[in-house]
């Protein structure tokens, strides 16, 4: 470090350098300034030394000081989760919230998802309307509604019925009106069903006033209360034209009526059933005993959405497909490939949804995951896991045009992409890095993640 912060012409009043005097300065790249200004590691300042906010980097300042501070702690392997040649482009860092999870992307939570604007980005730069882009790795649609809006033709494949129940519903053309129509009569009904539980007795003609279930996991997960309004509601799914966007409706509301802390909606250990201290809101929080009100404000938000994305809806065409991405045959040939597959021992992606599974008796796979997290991340389960993904690579292959590209988004943190390429008969063409932020998980911890560009090994 002798020396490396010497060039004190750069100072100006307050001690502020612009991001290109800052990066001549301590000699690093301007990006990666701006990264660290946009990541809040360093504070951004206008040219009275104020705090920026919001951050723009073309009038941005930083300290000096601080910035010697910072780099200090990165060259110390204190400040662990800096890394140097992060895109500032791709970290999308002044993306707001609700741009993030724009319409039918928050329509129901899945794990480990990309954001919206990061598959825009690739898509808007490397195809053209009317083309075809497949994920073999679908989950919840994020790339098949991004290739939708562009105007480009999409195929999304999966191995889990619910991911692809999901992405049906995301995806599929509605009389709007229709479903809300179905939506809201439903809710009354089990607003009346809830307002008469107290007092007992007959609800509706026909309708017993208790129900059971045999299911083990429901009954352990939630409240009597709550459990009588989820089975209730299932009860009338089918006297409804649009009982699958009702369906969604109920299996994010289930998610949210389980008896779990606030804090830890996605991996929930045990059921709760006294008082307990909530991260989330910061005070005591008591279990969750009924599912109405989330059905209340779920039915609302699922009809808003939808209609938000049918307003941007194009001609092109989305198609998905319940299947294993190794073995599966496309009804024709794809320009190209955007997928983020599941990380080696990161997520059980039926278990993650194991109340809808069980509510609507669908089938699981779990068998046929690949790099479960159940699986763990010994040297066995990497070359599992790199042989599955290679597998999947090179079945895709045969219906991608030659010479398109095929984009893999992964925090390839255990080196596996470069031998999980040459298995597949492909070569890494270029790979970007960007920063993760504004994750929804408890764990904020920053981390990157590296966007792959596969193609075909060149003949020497």
């Amino acid at each position: 470090m002798a020396g490396l912060f010497q060039n004190e012409s750069h100072e100006k009043k307050h001690g502020l350098l612009t991001l290109n005097e800052a990066a001549s300065a301590v000699g690093r790249p301007v990006t990666l300034i701006a990264e660290y200004l946009r990541r809040g590691r360093i504070t951004p300042r206008d040219a009275s030394g104020h705090r920026m906010f919001p951050f723009d980097s073309d009038r941005a300042y930083v300290r000096l000081k601080e910035l010697e501070r910072f780099i200090r702690l990165v060259e110390r392997d204190i400040e662990k989760y800096q890394a140097e040649g992060l895109d500032a482009d791709l970290g999308f860092f002044d993306v707001p919230e609700r741009e993030r999870t724009k319409h039918v992307h928050r329509l129901h939570p899945y794990l480990g998802k990309f954001i919206p604007q990061l598959v825009e980005h690739f898509l808007s730069r490397h195809f053209q309307p009317g083309q075809w882009v497949l994920d073999p790795f679908m989950g919840s649609g994020t790339t098949l509604i991004q290739a939708h809006e562009l105007g480009l033709n999409a195929i999304g494949i999966d191995i889990s019925e619910f991911n692809c129940k999901i992405a049906e519903v995301k995806t599929r053309r509605y009389s709007l009106d229709t479903v809300e129509s179905d939506a809201r009569a439903a809710l009354r009904r089990l607003e009346a069903f809830a307002e008469q539980r107290p007092g007992g007795g007959s609800l509706f003609r026909g309708i017993d006033a208790d129900f059971h279930t045999d299911s083990a996991y429901l009954n352990r997960w939630y409240s009597p209360r709550a459990l009588q309004e989820i089975l209730f509601y299932r009860s009338i799914l089918g006297e409804y034209r649009h009982s699958d966007v009702l369906k969604m409706i109920l299996s994010r509301s289930a998610r949210s009526a389980r008896l779990i802390p606030h804090y830890d909606l996605a991996t929930p250990k045990e059921p709760v059933r006294q008082p307990y201290y909530c991260f989330k809101h910061k005070r005591t929080c008591q279990p969750t005993d009924e599912c109405l009100k989330f059905l209340q404000r779920y039915t609302v938000d699922t009809v808003r959405r939808l209609r938000e994305f049918d307003r941007l809806r194009t001609a092109a065409e989305i198609r998905v497909v319940h299947g294993d991405s190794r073995a599966v045959e496309l009804p024709c040939l794809v320009d190209g490939v955007f997928s983020s597959p599941p990380y080696v021992g990161q997520i059980d992606y039926h278990e993650q949804h194991a109340y809808a599974y069980e509510l609507f008796g669908i089938p699981r796979r779990d068998d046929l995951e690949i790099g479960p997290k159940s699986e763990g991340k010994s040297a066995s389960a990497q070359e599992a896991y790199v042989d599955a993904i290679a597998g999947v690579v090179r079945n895709i292959r045969r219906f991608v045009r030659p010479g398109r590209p095929l984009f893999f988004v992964a925090n390839d943190r255990l080196g596996l992409y470069p031998e999980i390429a040459r298995r597949a008969g492909c070569r890494i063409e270029a790979i970007r890095q960007r920063a993760v932020s504004k994750r929804t998980e408890r764990d904020k911890r920053p981390y990157s993640e590296s966007i792959f560009q596969f193609a075909e090994k060149r003949l020497i």
